[in-house]
């Protein structure tokens, strides 16, 4: 399978790419979410700067586009939020890595460079809807399926992806933009060593921080626990987290699978014993380094990996 191939080239190219110089190198194109200008803009907000291949201060979210060969393009998109804690983006590891095993299986792939602690609550959520939002209302552009809309997170940015899938109509999501008449709820989400409780014991308390402030009403806690936002009408989820996970414990993915359960949502969760936080797409991990082909088998049964039938 193409995807086992790869597995062994993925940690070279993840230490040579960022998202700039891919985009720049590749002719990628990076799209401004907020062309009509980011909301509660920040004046003096410093500079975007990347340090250890880590974006920090993104005050201008951005989608980088790395379409699918046409040759395999099944017509299904993800938007991928990377991960670092609300504070900073792992786009070379999770953001590009994860956008070539994507694109291997014929999936066109966003980049999200979301905003964080420099802006806190709501504005990620704001940044992923309107991301979701906007590839919808131009899926014919970027060649995919509207209805084939996914959103892939690694820990805080499973976070967010997860409230994408919870809370895509939550009134702080919308700016008054004309674009918030487009559905912003994801067909799908893939969560990998997701955080997903604000709560203790459990919580990442620095992500929680950086989301919520220093000392979070009991009632937002409550609210951005995404596992208490689940509904029937959460999408389904592939979860994908580790036993030797010491930073965000596992407890989130169960919490967030047992909350999916009891909702009836499709869910399926891979926990690995081998494999510490941020582990991405690493080798030599044993069963853990395979957890590519278990998303590729699920996707391919719910029908997100079969080619569109010609019209």
């Amino acid at each position: 399978m193409r995807m086992y191939r790869l597995l062994a080239l993925f940690a070279v190219a993840s230490t040579v790419l960022t998202c700039a110089p891919a985009a720049h190198a590749q002719n990628l194109k990076v799209i401004p979410i907020w062309p009509e200008g980011v909301p509660g803009a920040k004046l003096g907000g410093g500079e975007e700067r990347t340090v250890d291949d880590r974006v920090y201060n993104v005050q201008n979210p951005t989608l980088t586009v790395f379409p699918a060969d046409p040759a395999r393009a099944v017509g299904t998109a993800v938007i991928m939020c990377p991960g670092g804690g609300y504070v900073r983006l792992a786009i070379t590891k999770e953001g590009n890595g994860f956008a070539r095993i994507l694109n291997d299986i014929g999936v066109t792939v966003f980049i999200l460079k979301y905003r964080m602690a420099e802006y806190g609550h709501p504005a990620p959520l704001q940044d992923v809807l309107r991301s979701v939002r906007l590839v919808r209302s131009r899926a014919a552009e970027f060649g995919i399926d509207p209805n084939r809309i996914g959103v892939m997170g690694s820990s805080a940015g499973g976070h967010l992806a997860a409230s994408a899938a919870t809370l895509f109509d939550a009134p702080e999501g919308k700016t008054g933009a004309a674009l918030d008449a487009v559905s912003g709820r994801p067909d799908f989400v893939s969560l990998m060593y997701p955080v997903i409780t604000m709560k203790p014991p459990f919580a990442h308390m620095g992500s929680r921080k950086a989301l919520l402030g220093a000392e979070p009403s009991d009632a937002l806690v409550e609210r951005m626990s995404v596992e208490t936002q689940v509904t029937a009408a959460t999408p389904p989820v592939f979860m994908v987290h580790t036993g030797e996970d010491t930073s965000v414990p596992l407890e989130n993915s169960i919490l967030f699978f047992q909350a999916l359960r009891k909702a009836g949502v499709p869910a399926e969760l891979h926990l690995f014993e081998k494999g510490a936080h941020g582990f991405g797409t690493a080798a030599g991990l044993g069963p853990t380094s395979d957890w590519p082909a278990r998303l590729d088998a699920w996707m391919r049964a719910h029908g997100w990996l079969n080619r569109p039938v010609p019209r």
